[in-house]
């Protein structure tokens, strides 16, 4: 079975995908945002996101009010909530503990997505990548319980990186000539020994087995091309979830 997925379509003013988008409790990227913000039918926040979009916005914030904020609200400032509860968005408040405000919120966009029957290709995450090391291994570890959740593909972007965990079992086919993408790509077997098979990068794999403390394919690039052709697809396919990140050219 071929998965055929191009990253970063989303980030193209005339990309086809549509999309969902989910702000995390980061500093947020401006051009990002116009971009997605336009394109998404769902948009949420996080919790803290909230302050980030609220001071992001700052001058012209009615045009930019998400459908929903959801979380324990402990990170919100009270002048954010104010503002948005007077502008009738909807605040969820999701008490559990054991799971991230990122996964809550997930949770609650792929009802959205049911309830409303809307037709959606991706769900887009802004924030998650940057900051402390344990919350980027925290959003590294939503898009572990996503495949669990949804068959939509989440990707995380943020800065330069966008990350994207790989289904186990499936030839995935990354159409990578957008434009967008940077020098950069790699595939990190987080969540254990993956064997793997590539084609399109510089240095591919054919049937080694990526390991924390053995082999792990960081800095790799793309496959050479001459300047007048197009970047050839990378294919991709792994017995495990493999996480699938690269670089964004910025403009």
């Amino acid at each position: 079975m071929e998965d055929t997925f191009t990253p970063l379509d989303c980030l193209l003013p005339a990309g086809k995908q549509k999309i969902c988008l989910l702000i995390l409790n980061q500093p947020l990227d401006a051009d990002y945002l116009h971009v997605l913000w336009r394109k998404a039918v769902i948009r949420a926040c996080a919790d803290g996101a909230a302050n980030h979009l609220y001071h992001a916005t700052d001058g012209h914030r009615d045009s930019f009010l998400p459908d929903y904020i959801s979380g324990d609200f402990d990170s919100i400032t009270p002048e954010v909530r104010s503002f948005y509860e007077g502008k009738k968005c909807r605040l969820i408040e999701t008490a559990d503990q054991d799971l991230t405000d990122f996964t809550k919120c997930l949770a609650i966009l792929l009802e959205e997505i049911k309830q409303r029957s809307l037709q959606v290709d991706t769900v887009v995450t802004l924030g998650g990548l940057a900051g402390r090391l344990d919350q980027t291994m925290a959003s590294i570890e939503t898009l572990f319980h996503a495949q669990n959740m949804t068959e939509l593909p989440v990707i995380i972007l943020q800065g330069c990186s966008l990350a994207y965990l790989l289904r186990a079992g499936m030839r995935h086919r990354l159409d990578v000539n957008t434009g967008l993408e940077g020098d950069w790509c790699s595939l990190i077997p987080v969540g254990g020994p993956c064997v793997t098979r590539t084609t399109g990068l510089k240095w591919n794999l054919d049937g080694q087995v990526l390991q924390f403390g053995k082999l792990v394919s960081t800095s790799n690039t793309y496959e050479a091309h001459d300047a007048e052709e197009d970047r050839k697809p990378v294919l991709v396919q792994s017995d495990r979830p493999l996480l699938w990140s690269m670089g964004i050219h910025r403009k």
